[in-house]
């Protein structure tokens, strides 16, 4: 099933970290850093698998591991352009909510 997200490239700000999400298909995104707000490099990009879950129309539940083991839970609403997010990232959980919108 081709979600709504798929051949698009958004935009999140979560404050400090900002990064751009590209959905190559159901199961690959690509996310390139902007600004890693202390927690990863500027410019860090990567391609991972992922698994999304529509859980009402224009909101997704999006998941993935990146190669570091950090683990990444989205909740990305098309609707209102918010986003939250939960990661693990060096052993610590961190909670960040902010924008997200289609570039």
């Amino acid at each position: 099933m081709a979600h709504e997200l798929v051949g698009k490239t958004f935009a999140v700000d979560l404050g400090a970290l900002r990064v751009k999400l590209t959905y190559e298909t159901d199961e690959r995104m690509t996310f390139v850093v902007t600004s890693g707000g202390g927690m990863t490099s500027d410019g860090h990009t990567e391609t991972v698998d992922v698994e999304i879950v529509e859980i009402r129309p224009r909101a997704y539940l999006v998941s993935w591991r990146e190669a570091s083991g950090a683990t990444v839970v989205h909740v990305e609403d098309l609707a209102n352009s918010t986003l939250r997010s939960i990661l693990t990232l060096d052993g610590e959980l961190h909670r960040l909510a902010g924008t997200f919108k289609e570039i």
